[in-house]
């Protein structure tokens, strides 16, 4: 099994209202689709820390990371994409896409299924709308 670590950045680990997707730019046979930032963990790489790299590649951003979502999640054989919750370090700018994608959206649990997203990230997505609170997150 080939491993892809990727994070659902949210607004907040304790009660997460949004994530964030990006639209691919590259390649050309998946651009259009959505997905959640992440990519391939290298060789003797921890995949938690692959998730935090491709964090800072992808979105120019330093993350903290919270728990896993779901189990591995099936992709084309013979990968599969290992998701973590992730929220950005205090005093990090505003996430941009850097690499391989060309529009970054903010979506709360109403929004997620309306978008084109790739298809092997689908049930993640199902996945995680009933995670998603509904409304603004509460000042702590």
């Amino acid at each position: 099994m080939q491993l892809v670590a990727a994070v659902a950045l949210c607004d907040s680990l304790a009660r997460p209202t949004r994530v964030l997707a990006g639209c691919r730019s590259a390649p050309a046979a998946l651009a259009g689709g959505w997905e959640f930032p992440g990519g391939k963990v290298e060789r003797g790489e921890e995949p938690s820390a692959a998730a935090v790299r491709e964090a800072r590649e992808e979105l120019g951003v330093r993350v903290l990371l919270g728990g896993r979502v779901g189990d591995d999640w099936p992709l084309a054989h013979p990968w599969s994409m290992r998701l973590w919750w992730a929220v950005p370090e205090p005093g990090q700018p505003p996430p941009r896409p850097l690499q391989d994608h060309g529009e970054l959206r903010w979506l709360g649990p109403e929004e997620l299924l309306g978008l084109p997203w790739l298809e092997h990230d689908v049930p993640v997505v199902r996945h995680l709308v009933p995670l998603l609170h509904h409304g603004p997150t509460p000042l702590v």
